[in-house]
C-alpha cells in the first residue's frame, strides 16, 4: 500500500475538500481539457501524461509505461463502469476536472521524495508507486494497489465534493456515520484499542478522521466488488478490515452496503480489471 494522500504528498500539495450540491448522472461525455496545462514545475517533474475524461495522470520519465496505462484503464473503468464511453456520474468527473485532480506515478517512494520539492501547493494529488502496480491482478502477497489509490482520488476529490452530506469526509455525513458504526464509535483519532465487534480497525496514527473515511470507503467498495477475496487476502488485511467479501459486507455492514449499492451515485458495480474496452489510451511527453 502506498502512502496516504493526506500524508506523503505534503511535498506536493495540501489536499482540500470542497463541497457543492449537484445532480449525478448525465448522458453527455465528460469535458476533456488538460487541467495542468502551463504548470511548468509539474510538467518538468512528471513529463509523461495521459488523461481519462479530462482527469490527469502524470508520471516521471522512468515509470513503466505499461503500468501507467494500466492505471488509466482502471480509472476509466471506475468512472465508466459499463464501458460505454460516458461517465457514469458526470458531476463527479466535472468536480475532479475542476479541482485538477491528478494521479501522480513514480516507480517507488524514493522517487516521489526526489521530485516532490518545488511542486505547486494546494493541488489535488494522489500518488501511486509503480512497485505496487500489478497489471495481471492481485495474488497472495501482491495486491494491485491501483484499485486503491485511483479510487482514493475519485472519492476524496470527487464524491466528497459533489455529495458532502452523503460522501463528505466529515462527521455526520452518511458515509462517516456508517464508518462510526464499523469502528464501534466516533473516534477523531486512533483509539488505544477498538471496541469488541468493530470490523474496521485501521490504526495508522497519521490518518485523521477524513483519511479514515477515505480508507473505509475503499475497503467497503472493493470488498463489495470482490477485490479483497482472493486466497490469503483476509489474513493480510483483517487487522484493518474484516468484511472482505460481498456477502460479509451485505450481512455485516448494512449501512455502507445500502449506500454504496445505490445506483443514483454511479459507483462501480464491477471490479476494474485494467481492460477498458471503449478506448485505447496513449501517453504523451516522451
Amino acid at each position: 500500500m502506498s502512502a496516504q494522500p493526506w500524508a506523503v504528498l505534503t511535498a506536493l500539495a495540501v489536499l482540500t475538500l470542497g463541497g457543492c450540491n449537484s445532480s449525478s448522472n448525465s448522458s453527455t461525455p465528460a469535458p476533456t481539457p488538460t487541467p495542468d496545462k502551463g504548470n511548468a514545475a509539474l510538467e518538468k517533474a512528471f513529463p509523461l501524461h495521459t488523461s481519462v475524461f479530462g482527469v490527469s495522470i502524470r508520471a516521471t520519465s522512468n515509470i513503466d509505461k505499461a503500468k501507467m496505462l494500466h492505471a488509466a484503464n482502471v480509472m476509466a473503468q471506475y468512472l465508466d463502469n459499463d464501458e460505454n464511453g460516458l461517465a457514469d456520474n458526470q458531476a463527479v468527473v466535472e468536480a475532479l476536472v475542476n479541482k485538477r485532480a491528478t494521479l501522480i506515478m513514480v516507480p517507488d517512494e524514493a522517487d516521489l521524495e526526489t521530485v516532490g520539492e518545488g511542486l505547486p501547493q494546494g493541488g489535488a494529488f494522489q500518488d501511486l508507486y509503480g512497485s505496487e502496480v500489478h497489471p495481471q491482478g492481485s495474488t497472495p502477497g501482491q495486491f494491485d494497489a491501483t484499485l486503491e489509490e485511483v479510487l482514493h482520488l475519485i472519492t476524496h476529490e470527487g464524491y466528497a465534493s459533489v455529495y458532502p452530506k452523503i460522501f463528505g469526509e466529515v462527521a455526520e455525513s452518511q458515509i462517516a456515520d456508517a464508518m462510526d458504526q464499523a469502528r464501534g464509535g466516533r473516534f477523531e483519532s486512533i483509539p488505544a484499542s477498538y471496541p469488541d465487534g468493530a470490523w474496521y480497525t485501521y490504526d495508522d496514527e497519521s490518518c485523521d478522521y477524513s483519511c479514515m473515511v477515505t480508507e473505509y470507503t475503499y475497503w467497503a467498495l472493493t470488498s463489495l466488488l470482490g477485490g479483497q477475496s482472493h486466497p490469503g487476502r483476509l489474513q493480510e488485511i483483517e487487522h484493518e478490515w474484516k468484511l472482505n467479501t460481498p456477502d460479509k459486507v451485505k450481512l455485516g455492514d448494512s449501512a455502507v452496503y445500502t449506500l454504496l449499492t445505490n445506483g443514483e451515485y454511479g459507483l462501480a458495480t464491477v471490479l476494474p480489471d485494467g481492460h477498458y474496452d471503449y478506448q485505447t489510451f496513449t501517453i504523451s511527453g516522451d
